[in-house]
Formats: C-alpha cells, structure tokens, sequence
C-alpha cells in the first residue's frame, strides 16, 4: 500500500496539486483504505488513471477557488471511529457547531484565522447533560452536538498549547465525508446475519405473508438491541 500512495503523492505533486493538498487527499485515502482493509490498487484502480481522475477534478475554477477555503462541511463517523476523527479533523481547524438530525458533525473552519480544536465524548443518561456540561465548563469545554447517548464538547487547542493552536497553512477539506470502522461493518455483518436467521427461523417457517413481516420486524428490533449494546460496551471500554 505503502508504493501505492506514495507514487500517487509524486504524480499529484507532479500535475501542480500543492504539497499540503496531495499530502491531505493521500492521507484520506490511507485511512479509508486502513479502515476497510481494502487493496489501494483494487479500491481505486491503476495509479496512473487514478491521479488522473483527480488531476482532472480540479478544475480551474475550483483551483481558484481553493478547498482550503471551504468554511463549513459536514461529515459523519460512525461510535468506533467519531473520537479519532475528530481529533484529526480538530487538529486542522475544524470546529464542530453541532450534530445534525442525520447524525452528521456541522463544522467549520475560520478562514482567516484558523486554529486547532479537541473535542471529547461523554456518555450521558436523560437529563444528565446539563450536569455534565457544567462540571466540564470551568476546564473551558463546551457542549458542541448530542447524539443518542452521547455529548460532544469542544475547546480551542489554545487553552492548552496557547498560540502554537494557530494554523498557518491549513490542509484542504478531505476528499470523502463519512467515516466509517471495520468494527462498524463487522457490526453490521452481525445484524445482518442475524436478520437472515430470524428469517428462516420465523419467515420460512410459515406460508403467510403476515408471519414473515412480523418475524421481519422481530428481527429489526432484535438486531437494533444488539447494536445498541455493542456500542454501550464499546463506550465503556473506551472511557
């Protein structure tokens, strides 16, 4: 994989992409590749081919304009991989406002005076955010999204590191918006699989339509109660 990106970094660098940009797009794809342990060359094709696909998205109108300047993007990940992309994300500029109704994080960049953030995740029970977000204020963390059981904070880097938290050259915004683990689609797998059961148990085992939807609907929440404890475990574990 290694050969892969490099090679893609010297033909970016090579067709007048900015060394921060193809450094950025290539780390992006590093992840993405790391995290569903997928073959750069199977994933994306012929080296060569490739950079030209993205020689040739940035058009010039798009090359004056300049990613970097993107001041609001919005992007999602899933529980196992929310905490490490917001520290990723957070170390170039980005602070999240809030979470959307899709679950996506709503961020922007200052593009004049961009600056690294860090965020936290906190489990929280009904009721208990508003606690929470008092016991954190004082160590300059504020509530920046909610999503099921989870309470986002955030805080600029410069309550820590002090000016060193500025960002002279900001990368551009990354090339894909969602995020996902391999813990995610194992997860999913399992769903599924279990879903596939619950069919030949419930579904198959009787000629009305009316038992398979209600084995069909058994096996939705059954597998809903099952994510949900995966990921209440996983928190857990994480904290």
């Amino acid at each position: 994989m290694t050969g892969y990106l490099d090679e893609l970094t010297a033909l970016l660098r090579a067709g007048g992409v900015p060394d921060e940009q193809a450094g950025a797009i290539v780390a992006d794809l590093a992840s993405y590749a790391d995290e569903t342990g997928a073959d750069p060359e199977e994933e994306f094709g012929p080296v060569g081919r490739f950079a030209e696909q993205l020689l040739a998205a940035r058009s010039p109108e798009a090359d004056a304009a300049d990613t970097a300047d993107v001041t609001e993007w919005r992007w999602t990940a899933d529980v196992f991989a929310d905490r490490r992309m917001l520290a990723r994300l957070g170390d170039q500029g980005w602070e999240v406002d809030r979470v959307d109704a899709l679950g996506r994080f709503v961020s922007h960049r200052d593009p004049e005076r961009p600056q690294r953030w860090e965020y936290r995740r906190e489990r929280v029970t009904p009721g208990g955010a508003r606690a929470l977000a008092a016991r954190l204020a004082p160590e300059g963390w504020e509530p920046c999204g909610t999503w099921v059981c989870f309470e986002y904070f955030k805080r600029p880097r410069a309550a820590t590191v002090g000016p060193a938290a500025r960002i002279d050259s900001p990368p551009a915004a990354p090339a894909r918006s969602v995020f996902f683990s391999r813990r995610f689609y194992v997860v999913t797998a399992a769903i599924l699989i279990v879903l596939v059961a619950l069919w030949l148990l419930v579904g198959r085992s009787s000629g009305e339509g009316a038992d398979f939807f209600a084995g069909l609907a058994a096996g939705g929440c059954t597998a809903i109660a099952i994510l949900a404890l995966v990921l209440w475990w996983s928190a857990r574990r994480r904290r």
